[in-house]
Formats: structure tokens, C-alpha cells, sequence
């Protein structure tokens, strides 16, 4: 009789043992389901058809300027942390400021040099996120009669443009297969590439034809680079800076138009109408999902006498 009762046991924990494996089992098929679906969901829009782009005067390390670059750099970095911008074209950074940035925002690579070459005065840097582009090609160009002569123009505050061709790295979503294969020898089929060009113009009321022919020079260099070879479809360009000009003025229409302007061949504004000076520029098979003027402060204390501009926007399908 004893020997049934432990029989018995054996059986009652074996059953028990069963059922809570089963369970255990099918939780976890459900969390397996339900992770499978959330990354079905992430895929329904691939993270490289969006793109959020931020033009950003941090302005110089000016040592009237309160508060000091010393107590605001560490802002700059929050800042860009919690808005996470993909690219971004950031004006007036001297050598120090641009390298503190870079020492600590690692996702980022930055490309630029200063407005008389190399180190020297303030960059035009562009800053764009190492793991979610490729730099095809960059390049430096003054705003003056001389456009290959780094340092040209006014002997004070001469004014540059950085660019560069970025690609977007392409990589399968969980469970998909590659589109490139082993042997892959198309020359631009699954490639997504654009341009991106930073500059800031001459300030204030200096310079107003400058600031004009400025406007047409960059106009001129992205007509020139729009196209590789015969077999590349149009590469979306983007144009940030500071401005130093409003829109509705000769500038404006000369990068955007006006109302009555109908000429394929000119930028868009990413908000309709024009704001300010700061401005996100674009052209291409683009949609506008969202446009932000940045209002980060520190207790009411700014990092710099300038908002950043962050727009989000959407590569369309051809």
C-alpha cells in the first residue's frame, strides 16, 4: 500500500511538472510572438527612410558671452543627446568647441574644417551619425569670387560652405535577407544617397550682395552635383545655415522663391513661409514629417543666443 501512495506521488509531480513546463512554454511562444511582432511593426517603416536633420549656431566661444563656453558645452551635449538628431550642421564652432563635441558625442563622425582652412576661425562642421551613414565624398568651398581659395574673400569673418554625399548604410531587418548578394555588381540599385551642405552667411546688413551672389554659388555647386552618371536617380540635397537673412528677402528667394515662384530647380523651405534665419532647406522626393524650433534651457539660461532648428523628414519612394 505504501508502495501505490508513493507511486501515486511520483505521477501527481510528474503531471505537475508537465503543466508548468507547458505553461512556461507557451508564455514564452507568446512573448516570442509578440517581440516577433513588435519588430514586424519597427519594419513597416525601415529607420532609413527617415532622417532628422538639425542646424545649430552654438555660437563661438566668445568670452563676453555669459554663460561661458566652459559652464554650456556640457549642455550642447544634452542637448544633442535628447533630441538625437541624425545629421547635424552646427555654425561658429571654433577648433576647441568642435572638438569637445566630438570627444563626446562618439556616435557621430564630423567632418569640416575652419573658415580659412584647416583649424583656423570657425567651422561649418557637419556632424552625422557613424552607424546610420556612409561619407561618400566631402568638400570645403568659399563664398567669394574664389570658391577653390580657402581664406578668400573678406579679410574679416570670411564665410565657407561644408558639404558632403552621404550614404545610407542599408542593412536587412531581422529576418529579412540582404539586398546585395555575395556578387553583387549593380552599380547604385538599393543605394540611397543625398547631400548635405552647411554654411552662414555674412551677418546682419554687411555684405548684401555678397550675401545674394552667396546664395547663387550654392545654387550653381548643387546643379553641378546633383547627378553621378547617367544611371543615378536624383539625390535629395539639404541646406542648413544660419542665413542671416529673412525670408521674403533677396536671399530667401533666391535659395526658396516666393508664392508665385515655379522653377523645379529651387530649394524648399521645411516650414512654409520661412522663420527666422535658421533655416532647413531641402529638394528632392522628400516629405516634411515635423518641424521644431528648440526651446532647451537650463533653468531659463540658453546655451546659445541661437535655437536649434531639428526637422524630421521622410525619403519617399520613387
Amino acid at each position: 500500500m505504501a508502495h501505490c501512495k508513493k507511486m501515486n506521488m511520483f505521477y501527481v509531480m510528474m503531471a505537475m511538472i508537465y503543466l508548468l513546463t507547458s505553461c512556461t512554454h507557451g508564455v514564452a511562444q507568446q512573448e516570442g510572438k509578440g517581440q516577433a511582432s513588435e519588430r514586424q511593426a519597427a519594419n513597416q517603416e525601415p529607420e532609413n527612410k527617415t532622417i532628422k536633420m538639425m542646424t545649430y549656431n552654438l555660437k563661438f566661444a566668445d568670452p563676453g558671452f555669459k554663460p561661458a563656453w566652459s559652464v554650456r558645452r556640457d549642455w550642447q551635449v544634452d542637448l544633442i543627446h535628447k533630441y538625437n538628431p541624425d545629421i547635424i550642421g552646427i555654425q561658429e564652432g571654433l577648433k576647441e568647441q568642435v572638438d569637445f563635441l566630438m570627444d563626446h558625442l562618439p556616435q557621430y563622425v564630423v567632418i569640416g574644417e575652419g573658415r580659412k582652412g584647416g583649424d583656423d576661425d570657425e567651422h561649418m562642421a557637419i556632424f552625422f551619425k557613424r552607424d546610420r551613414f556612409r561619407l561618400r565624398e566631402m568638400g570645403t568651398f568659399q563664398l567669394s569670387e574664389t570658391p577653390e581659395i580657402l581664406g578668400s574673400g573678406p579679410a574679416i569673418n570670411p564665410r565657407i560652405v561644408t558639404w558632403a554625399r552621404l550614404a545610407v548604410i542599408s542593412r536587412p531587418a531581422d529576418g529579412k535577407t540582404s539586398p546585395y548578394p555575395a556578387d553583387y555588381r549593380g552599380h547604385w540599385e538599393n543605394t540611397q544617397e543625398f547631400y548635405v551642405f552647411n554654411t552662414h552667411f555674412f551677418s546682419g546688413t554687411d555684405y548684401p550682395l555678397a550675401k545674394l551672389n552667396s546664395a547663387r554659388l550654392i545654387m550653381e555647386r548643387i546643379h553641378k552635383l546633383e547627378r553621378f552618371g547617367e544611371w543615378t536617380k536624383e539625390r535629395p540635397v539639404f541646406v542648413l545655415g544660419d542665413f542671416n537673412s529673412k525670408p521674403g528677402s533677396a536671399v530667401y528667394k533666391a535659395l526658396v522663391g516666393d508664392e508665385n515662384t515655379n522653377d523645379p530647380f529651387l530649394l524648399k523651405d521645411s516650414i512654409k513661409g520661412g522663420v527666422g534665419i535658421d533655416w532647413v532647406l531641402y529638394k528632392g522626393n522628400i516629405q516634411v514629417l515635423s518641424y521644431e524650433k528648440v526651446d532647451y534651457n537650463v533653468n531659463g539660461i540658453y546655451p546659445s543666443d541661437h535655437k536649434p532648428i531639428l526637422v524630421e523628414f521622410r525619403i519617399l519612394d520613387e
